[in-house]
């Protein structure tokens, strides 16, 4: 059944597409300690200590799965060859691994329970039992025909090009999802345990997994290629699906070209930023760090050795060297689908015999076609042209003793294929696109150990596509464009013809890869780097916002928590001399609003709250003193801070000082034309010009183009003015250059020493804000006033009084300097509005009486 926060969502539809059946009561919950499982309602085992295990989840489950003829029975072994199953071999023995995926057949709801126990018994396996129509919808339906067309960048723009997109299919995928998420929570232990979800089946399923437990240590692979944000915009849910990917703790793909479109899809359409931390890559995400891991899985190099050194296949190979004897042989293992670019190989094999001739009757491409893993019309018409082609070629340039393709259309043992792995000169892979593909990395160890070449003159050659994951690993193959058929052609060519020792100079350099970052390493990296990404969950707070598949965590640091305002209006109360801090936008009007001019009601609790005689306050803003001197005109008692405190006044009838004594500002002729050639070669950016600095916006630019701008324009500046008295900050879509000496935290302690000096120190901070230049403020106030008791914000030994109550809040839930925070702009207005309830307002006296010159203080 749905969750409660995900009814909107999961509506029942008449064919009762949701109607799930129930988990099996004797399905344990949790396995304690190797061999003992403890069921839910047993607590014979609940002394026992819970040790780390590794959950993979999967569509399908690594098993192979036949019913006895005789006893009717399904019986079940694993499946040596699935990637899920080899990847525990980068671990100890001990290391438990519990697989979660579907079984290969429909199991009848008769056995589904008996099954269910005998598989997490002997094989540590839960199966999900989805429904056969459910599963249709969800797998042929969603995944196959909308999302992995999409993802090789293969748009719907007619029905006849591919399957448009239809909700009723995409609750199919939300429903099967949720049914895994059951799953993984009946034998999981989320505190301990680490979840890794496979491939893009899943891609929503960590939304309901971190709902379920928000310190879950839960990582995700994607193994198929995820297109650029142009092509992954085009999609209906997208952004549900890319939600549900930010709730993992890492994430993985095969290239660094894979991973610069997702993070370039949660620039666009989620405004998120990455940095790179000390190697890694980090997309800060509502206090979270998402980690993004770039690595290419590998292949099980044990299990090909072995094949190899099989009779069977040393038979298979002697057949093959006796067939095509005195022959060169170039081998393609691919799927018959449309983007393994069959017909373009074949095409360019045909070129290569046509522009040589001395290749006729000497050359051979075998071409082994894997059984399609889905149906539809566009299969059909690729095997249709791949017959057509190969018929075409066979007749042109064949002979009855010679056939230049040869194409085995049928399935194909492993043994088979590594011999003839190992008897070819050259494999070429030649896919438009495609995730990963490991059929290079297999040729490369079946020809280091092939049973009849020189142990000491190994060769191997590779043409591969540069649209396939494994091209940017194989530094030593050649890369094509398989849709230049001469240069693919030209390649094959090359291929062939290369000296020997070069060839063994590739093949060495290419085996030292692959038997180094074999399935084990690349299992081990990735956890290992989960651990890392999660380590910090028992540290923070986290809770959880949204609902449905919009959910996400917020997590920060464990003081870190919302301002109540009883408390504040309580330490108001009982406070004599309060120094009250307040940025302008973000902070008392909203980002988002068109209109910039602080409200009626804002002004008024301005005045309430200046015309307290125990008050001091002060609006820090970034910007200009006119514009902010315009716009608070009426709050006469006011004290203004712009440009970050290089301008300053405390009161409406007082004259603005400069905060930096005899500042030279002729760096502003410097930096200005630098930022004008950015500006110009940077379509939407501006620039603010100020009396104190210069700042180059480009939030209305392409948010990666004015990224880059902004990172090189950063650069640019520091160098043209090193020797300057400016600084360099780069902000929010902003490059900034302003005087040294200048920040919001030393108006605040400015205005704190002020105080001070004519003997009125404050028992009373309080400081709102919500960007970065914000945190400056915190800081200085926390330094003024060390040894703060985290839990009251008391300090009873400070230059500044006893019992000083300190509250920094930023505005909005994010990682700050700050101890508090407001959700936005209508909470700190609301909070102000206590404050100027409790205020006294009677007058102050002339606010020249407030007046302290920098000069004074300093």
């Amino acid at each position: 059944m749905a969750s409660k926060s995900y009814a909107n969502i999961l509506d029942l539809d008449p064919d009762k597409l949701l109607d799930i059946p129930q988990t099996p009561r004797s399905l344990p919950r949790v396995m304690t300690i190797p061999g003992i499982i403890a069921d839910s309602n047993n607590d014979s085992n609940s002394d026992k200590t819970c040790r780390e295990r590794k959950i993979i989840v999967a569509n399908m489950l690594p098993l192979h799965i036949q019913r006895d003829p005789d006893t009717l029975k399904l019986t079940f072994t694993f499946d040596e060859d699935s990637l899920l199953w080899q990847l525990k071999d980068g671990f100890s023995p001990e290391t438990e691994f519990i697989y979660i995926g579907s079984l290969k057949v429909e199991v009848d709801a008769t056995e589904q329970e008996e099954v269910a126990q005998k598989l997490l018994d002997e094989y540590n396996c839960v199966p999900t039992f989805l429904p056969h129509d459910l599963q249709k919808k969800y797998y042929a339906g969603f995944c196959k025909h909308q999302l992995w067309p999409l993802f090789h960048y293969m748009l719907p723009m007619c029905p006849d090009h591919a399957d448009r997109f239809d909700r009723v299919l995409w609750k199919a995928y939300v429903s099967a999802n949720k049914i895994f998420a059951d799953k993984v929570m009946e034998v999981a232990n989320p505190e301990d345990d680490y979840i890794w979800v496979h491939d893009y089946h899943l891609m929503i399923l960590p939304t309901f997994l971190r709902n379920r437990c928000n310190r879950i240590k839960l990582g995700f692979f994607l193994h198929s290629p995820f297109p650029s944000s142009e092509i992954y915009r085009t999609l209906p849910v997208r952004d549900e699906i890319l939600k549900g990917l930010l709730n993992c703790d890492l994430i993985g793909f095969h290239t660094f070209d894979y991973a610069r479109h997702f993070l370039s899809c949660c620039s666009r359409m989620m405004g998120l930023d990455y940095e790179s931390k000390r190697g890694h890559i980090g997309l800060d995400y509502f206090g979270r760090t998402v980690y993004i891991k770039i690595l290419p899985v590998g292949i099980h190099m044990g299990r090909l050795e072995s094949v190899l050194n099989l009779p069977i296949t040393l038979r298979k190979v002697k057949e093959i060297a006796e067939r095509f004897k005195g022959k060169k042989l170039i081998v393609g293992v691919d799927d018959m689908d449309i983007f393994k670019g069959i017909s373009l190989k074949l095409l360019a094999f045909e070129y290569l015999l046509q522009i040589h001739v001395s290749l006729r009757g000497k050359l051979v491409l075998i071409q082994i076609v894997n059984p399609a893993r889905s149906t539809g019309k566009d299969v059909q018409e690729a095997k249709r042209e791949t017959y057509l082609i190969i018929n075409r070629i066979n007749e042109a340039y064949g002979s009855p003793e010679y056939s230049p393709v040869v194409l085995i259309d049928r399935p194909v043992a492993r043994y088979e294929k590594s011999a003839y792995y190992s008897m070819a000169d050259c494999c070429i892979v030649n896919a438009v696109r495609d995730g990963m593909n490991l059929v290079p990395y297999k040729y490369i160890v079946c020809r280091q150990n092939s049973p009849i070449s020189d142990e000491n003159a190994r060769t191997s050659m590779l043409v591969v596509s540069e649209f396939v994951g494994c091209s940017p690993s194989l530094s030593g193959a050649i890369r094509v464009n398989p849709w230049d058929i001469e240069s693919v052609a030209v390649a094959m060519n090359s291929a062939i013809v290369m000296k020997e020792s070069e060839k063994q100079l590739r093949h060495l350099k290419h085996y030292k890869y692959v038997s180094s970052h074999n399935v084990g390493y690349w299992a081990r990296s990735f956890l290992q780097d989960l651990k890392r990404a999660s380590k910090d969950h028992d540290n923070k707070r986290c809770w959880g916002i949204g609902f449905g598949l919009g959910f996400r965590v917020m997590s920060m640091s464990p003081g870190f928590r919302k301002l109540s305002p009883d408390a504040i209006v309580s330490a108001y109360k009982r406070s004599n001399k309060r120094a009250i801090f307040l940025d302008y936008d973000g902070t008392l009007v909203a980002h988002s609003s068109i209109v910039k001019t602080p409200s009626a009601e804002v002004i008024r609790i301005l005045n309430v709250l200046c015309n307290d005689p125990k008050n001091t306050v002060f609006i820090v803003s970034g910007r200009g003193k006119d514009t902010l001197s315009d716009w608070l005109a009426p709050c006469e008692r006011l004290g203004i801070a712009a440009e970050h405190g290089y301008f300053m006044r405390w009161g409406g009838s007082l004259e603005w000082e400069c905060g930096v004594v005899g500042g030279d500002l002729e760096w502003k002729e410097i930096a200005e034309p630098v930022m004008e050639l950015y500006r110009e070669s940077t379509d939407g950016s501006t620039i603010e010009v100020k009396e104190s600095g210069l700042v180059w916006h480009h939030q209305d630019a392409d948010p990666d183009f004015g990224s880059c701008q902004a990172k090189e324009l950063l650069v640019h500046l520091e160098n043209v003015l090193a020797n300057e008295p400016a600084l360099v900050k780069r902000g929010r879509h902003i490059v900034e250059v302003k005087p040294q000496g200048v920040s919001k935290g030393l108006v605040s302690e400015k205005v704190v020493c002020g105080m001070i000096e004519k003997g009125e120190a404050p028992d009373f901070v309080c400081c709102i804000g919500d960007d970065r230049s914000d945190e400056d403020m915190f800081e200085s106030i926390m330094n003024m006033i060390p040894n703060t008791n985290t839990n009251t914000n008391t300090n009873t030994n400070s230059r500044c009084g006893e019992g000083v109550e300190i509250f920094a809040c930023t505005v909005g839930r994010k990682p700050s300097k700050a101890k508090y925070y407001l959700d936005d702009t209508v909470d700190v207005v609301r909070l102000l509005s206590g404050l100027a309830n409790a205020s006294d307002p009677k007058p102050s006296s002339n606010p020249a009486s407030f007046q302290v010159t920098f000069d004074a203080v300093y």
